[in-house]
């Protein structure tokens, strides 16, 4: 069968390597770093040999192909190494798709990816389908393909993982939104992160479909100079000639050409403009894959949202805390501060990857009361912001961010956590941050 090798031990590699070994692959995995004793006990379940805090060449190089953790950069000399012998180099979610007959409706964007990837498995786990849960979010989906028998997944893919993919198709495909975002990765050439975007539309046919926010002026002009193969789903907030999910009289309406749905944009549950947009791409992708009308329309109505995007903590002596922990880039804390209804305190910082803060500069100016810069090297920050705001503290750990955002908030007011950086300078990842971020605010 051949010899696959899986670089990185997480979520993802661990998932691979099982599909692998199940497979009848000679399998090894190497990791750079330690592997947390769930993915550990996991290998040694399934007898697949691994290593940790190095990686053994020999045992590397040998390999006819090699599985990347979507964390490890295409130019690690490593990568380059193998790359360059002719090896191929694939992601988890490329290796799973071809085990599996599964229906793939597939999610991107540079934001509320997370959100609507977990809104169509709302809807399409209560409407009775068989379906499972992955890539950026959940199990992986290669363990899910080697143990599990789903008929759809509804899928989270970030651009890493997608660099990775040549032969996975999405059934159904959506791109939300492109930001600037990931630069560091992509040569800070805005085009290469936007290509790799559109790899989501790869191999799809006239049988698939491709939803995409129509206003977007970077998918606007990819869409006109692509040739997309799958039937196109717009949606925009004022209806087009092509739109077909769009606003119409406070109405959310989806138009495709088996349905036609209406319902109350105050009945959904998600709240602001942003998450209109979400609904709407939800909405379109379970009516596609023929989704009862009465199924969206109560999956709309009670649907939770996700842990550390925009959610309410507490409120102490008046001060409302929001976590919005996941708005790891600017355009997402952009969102965060739009759909604010208050003055706010905002706490941000930490792993910058080339931001450009001027998109949030007016909302700052005009909304924000305080900044808080949570990070080890706060030096992007200050130089962008120090003179257009005079309250701003800069802190080394999330007790002290929480501890003096409410000192300099008044009553009234809301503290917002939105860091526009991702986190790995202080804490382990996003999720870490948002939780010490709750449990600081409970313990004011």
């Amino acid at each position: 069968m051949g010899r696959i090798v899986i670089l990185g031990g997480g979520e993802s590699g661990a998932g691979a390597a099982v599909l692998a070994k199940i497979q009848g692959f000679d399998v090894f995995l190497s990791d750079m770093s330690e592997i947390k004793p769930q993915y550990r006990e996991m290998l040694d379940k399934y007898s697949i040999l691994w290593e940790e805090k190095q990686h053994t060449l020999e045992k590397i190089l040998n390999a006819d192909q090699i599985i990347k953790s979507p964390g490890i950069p295409d130019n690690a000399p490593l990568i380059k190494k193998l790359k360059a012998q002719g090896t191929p180099v694939i992601s988890e979610i490329e290796f799973a798709g071809r085990y599996t007959k599964a229906k793939m409706i597939c999610i991107t964007g540079s934001n509320g990816k997370t959100t609507v990837t977990s809104l169509i498995y709302h809807i399409l786990k209560n409407a009775g389908l068989n379906v499972g849960l992955a890539g950026n979010i959940g199990n992986s989906l290669a363990f899910q393909v080697a143990t599990k028998s789903f008929e759809y997944y509804v899928v989270e893919l970030s651009s890493f993982q997608l660099d990775g993919m040549t032969e996975f198709k999405a059934d159904v495909a959506i791109l939300l939104n492109i930001t600037p975002d990931h630069l560091d990765r992509y040569d800070y050439n805005f085009q290469n992160y936007v290509d790799s975007k559109f790899r989501i539309t790869q191999n799809q046919t006239d049988q698939d479909a491709f939803i995409f926010w129509e206003n977007d002026p970077v998918i606007k002009k990819e869409v006109e100079k692509r040739k997309i193969s799958a039937s196109l789903y717009p949606f925009a907030l004022e209806k087009s000639e092509k739109s077909k999910a769009f606003i119409e009289k406070d109405d959310l309406v989806i138009k495709t050409l088996k349905t036609l749905f209406t319902m109350p944009v105050s009945e959904l549950a998600l709240k602001g403009m942003h998450n209109t947009y979400n609904s709407m791409a939800a909405g379109l992708a379970a009516s596609i894959v023929h989704v009862k009308k009465e199924n969206i329309r109560q999956s709309l109505q009670d649907f939770q949202g996700v842990e550390h995007r925009l959610e309410y903590v507490a409120t102490v002596r008046n001060v409302i805390f929001i976590n919005d922990s996941k708005a790891t880039n600017v355009n997402s804390c952009w969102y965060a501060l739009q759909s604010m209804k208050t003055p706010v305190v905002l706490i941000l910082g930490g792993t910058d990857k080339g931001n450009n803060y001027s998109e949030i500069e007016e909302l700052v100016r005009n909304n924000v009361t305080g900044l808080i810069f949570l990070g080890t090297n706060n030096e992007p920050l200050h130089k962008f912001f120090d003179g257009k705001k005079k309250n701003i503290i800069d802190v080394r750990s999330m007790e002290d961010a929480v501890k003096e955002a409410y000192r300099i908030a008044s009553p009234g007011d809301t503290v917002l956590l939105s860091p526009c950086c991702a986190s790995f300078d202080l804490f382990e990842n996003y999720e870490d941050r948002g939780r010490q971020f709750k449990t600081n605010v409970r313990n004011l």
